[in-house]
């Protein structure tokens, strides 16, 4: 599978249920109500009726299924998902969904001894104290693999 595949995984089945029904609502009422209230419309062909009214709601349609994909990945990466929903569904112009993509956290890492969720940068796991990566022997920060000297302390490894 491909990385946009197993993002949009993510995105949770009513999200796409929302999706299409704010699609189909504004795909009718643009159907119906400018060539019905118009009457040089009434004469426009199919096809331009048609585009006038599946276009516009595509961007909707993107706009709750990204509205979406960020609850359900602000809740996997174990941060406050319904105020970033909120704030991604309620600011203007998609600025929250931006903003979302720029301030997120990194995806927790499963410990491999107890299965808890850690946060990257843990040398030891909160819950069991199990190594999670190689750690200063001085300072106890985690380093990482090809230095020679700790970041934190100094102290040579």
């Amino acid at each position: 599978m491909s990385r946009f595949q197993d993002e949009m995984e993510v995105v949770p089945r009513p999200a796409f249920g929302i999706a299409v029904c704010v699609w189909l609502g504004f795909f009718l009422l643009m159907m119906l109500v400018p060539f019905r209230l118009d009457p040089e419309g009434r004469n426009w062909p199919l096809l331009g009726k048609l585009a006038i009214s599946v276009l516009p709601g595509i961007p909707l349609f993107a706009l709750v299924l990204l509205v979406g994909y960020v609850y359900a990945d602000a809740k996997r990466r174990g941060m406050r998902y319904v105020m970033w929903t909120w704030l991604a569904a309620l600011i203007p112009n998609a600025i929250g969904v931006i903003l979302y993509f720029v301030l997120r956290d990194p995806l927790p890492l499963s410990c491999a001894n107890c299965g808890a969720q850690v946060r990257q940068g843990f040398a030891f796991c909160p819950k069991c104290g199990g190594a999670l990566s190689r750690a200063c022997p001085q300072c106890r920060y985690a380093v990482e693999p090809g230095w020679t000297h700790c970041a934190h302390c100094g102290a040579s490894l």
